[in-house]
């Protein structure tokens, strides 16, 4: 790690937090797959879409974030058993709603946010700033996703009168 003259023992940290996320991400992206294959009803054709959208970024920042570790010269955790040990994100079933599948995925939102804010604070203490450049567009990112997401489910008086129809 000479070259990126980078504090090993900092770094270790940002190895770890950046681990948790790379789980997080595994979960976030299956349970985009999940919704993908099992919607269903009047809004299929744009959630559909959507949710393959929204899945085709997770597997990018999957490997985004997996290929930080590496640099960092760490390796990145591969194991679904893992995953699911650390991660923040918990599965979830396959016969949801609509507007359950965005809840869902807004609830799951605030743990990667959360996770996220906590690379950046560890990298930005070690002096990462790739990570903390990687990090901070993906929150970016996100925080916008879930504006748009949050704006789908909102009730407006044209879905009003729709569902009372």
């Amino acid at each position: 790690m000479d070259y990126l003259k980078l504090d090993k023992s900092k770094t270790e940290k940002t190895v770890f937090e950046l681990n948790v996320l790379l789980a997080d991400y595994h979960l976030y992206y299956q349970k985009l797959r999940n919704f993908h294959w099992n919607i269903v009803g009047e809004n299929f054709f744009d959630l559909h879409d959507k949710f393959e959208e929204l899945y085709n970024d997770a597997k990018i920042k999957i490997d985004e974030i997996a290929e930080r570790i590496l640099t960092l010269r760490s390796q990145p955790l591969s194991n679904l058993s893992q995953y699911l040990d650390i991660s923040n994100i918990k599965e979830s079933d396959s016969d949801l709603k609509d507007r359950q599948m965005i809840d869902a995925l807004l609830k799951d939102h605030a743990p990667l946010l959360e996770q996220m804010r906590k690379v950046l604070d560890i990298a930005e203490d070690g002096g990462d700033e790739g990570t903390v450049d990687m990090i901070g567009a993906y929150i970016r990112e996100l925080e916008k996703t879930s504006w748009m997401l949050d704006a789908w489910r909102t009730k407006t008086v044209q879905t009003v009168a729709k569902s009372t129809s």
